[in-house]
């Protein structure tokens, strides 16, 4: 009998597959990098989500191990390069949390333009700012979307009703363009120095290297919004912290951060940005959604060598 590991905290609906189709199954979350070591070796699959980092120890430490599901889109935890040497087969679950994460990403926005969070501390504080606190509209706005895939085009569908003109930085937009009507591909600098609101959607660089940094601040409005609810290396925290101290841009929001959890960052406190702790891809029916994909990969690997969505 095949056994499989979930290592991070999901939907009970991925136990209840890997039970249905007679594949031995634990659920032990929270394992530091020593405690999971110990215990790989009796595993032909693993499932996890963003918490467990698999580090080239424990895929070393792995004997048995023939694939791994992340329970999302995002595979940064997981090293790909030992996992291939090792021949273990990774997969994630592309679209099955797209709806949540973009809904979260324009939530961010209208947070962002109408100061959502501090009309609603100082009036928990019996404040009453109203003459203080002058949001923005998005009618009328330039939204720039950089990079197009499945949450970049479910958000440019999202504010269709708010007559929002849509630019795009998107390397593979233009094989699809006839499908996508009401947005506009641009150039990263046309783009971060036309829009309103810049929201990011894309992989971060291979290298590492922020996409947003020092350099760009001068050529953004002052008045724009910048959103990141893709990956925490994609915007350099510190240089955002002094755009938004040196007014260069007017707000921020952001989900990601360089290093989580994030117990200390350079933005915590800074009233110009709103923060959340990754949680854009976190609602009840996504969880469901990616567990249940998830199970299903390692248990169609496991029983007949079918692998989709690899990486």
């Amino acid at each position: 009998m095949f056994k499989v590991l979930i290592s991070d905290a999901m939907s009970n609906v991925a136990e209840q597959i890997f039970e249905e189709k007679n594949i031995s199954v634990d659920v032990i979350t929270g394992l530091s990098e020593e405690e999971l070591i110990k215990i790989i070796p009796e595993y032909d699959g693993l499932l996890v989500r963003s918490a467990t980092t698999v580090t080239k120890n424990i895929l070393g430490a792995a004997t048995k191990l023939k694939a791994i599901a992340r329970a999302g889109a995002g595979v940064d935890n997981i090293d790909l390069v030992t996992a291939k040497e090792n021949g273990v087969v990774v997969m994630n679950t592309p679209g099955g949390n797209t709806n949540a994460t973009a809904e979260h990403a324009f939530a961010l926005i209208m947070a962002a333009l109408r100061k959502i969070p501090f009309a609603d501390q100082t009036t928990h504080r019996g404040e009453w700012q109203k003459k203080a606190i002058k949001g923005n509209e998005l009618s009328k706005k330039t939204l720039g979307i950089v990079g197009f895939g499945n949450v970049g085009a479910r958000l440019s569908n999202l504010v269709k009703g708010f007559d929002v003109n849509v630019l795009v930085y998107s390397k593979s937009l233009e094989s699809r363009q006839a499908d996508f009507p009401h947005v506009k591909n641009v150039s990263f600098e046309e783009l971060i120095s036309t829009s309103d609101i810049i929201s990011f959607h894309g992989k971060a660089a291979a290298n590492g290297k922020p996409l947003l940094s020092k350099e760009h601040y001068e050529k953004i409005k002052p008045s724009a919004l910048i959103i990141n609810a893709a990956r925490g290396n994609i915007v350099d925290e510190n240089d955002l912290n002094d755009a938004l101290n040196e007014g260069l841009i007017a707000g921020a929001a952001i989900d990601v951060y360089s290093n989580e959890p994030a117990k200390e960052n350079v933005l915590f406190n800074n009233p110009k940005v709103i923060l959340t702790p990754h949680i854009a891809a976190s609602t009840a029916e996504a969880s469901i959604v990616v567990a249940e994909m998830a199970a299903n990969q390692v248990s169609n690997y496991l029983l007949d060598g079918t692998s989709i969505h690899t990486v």
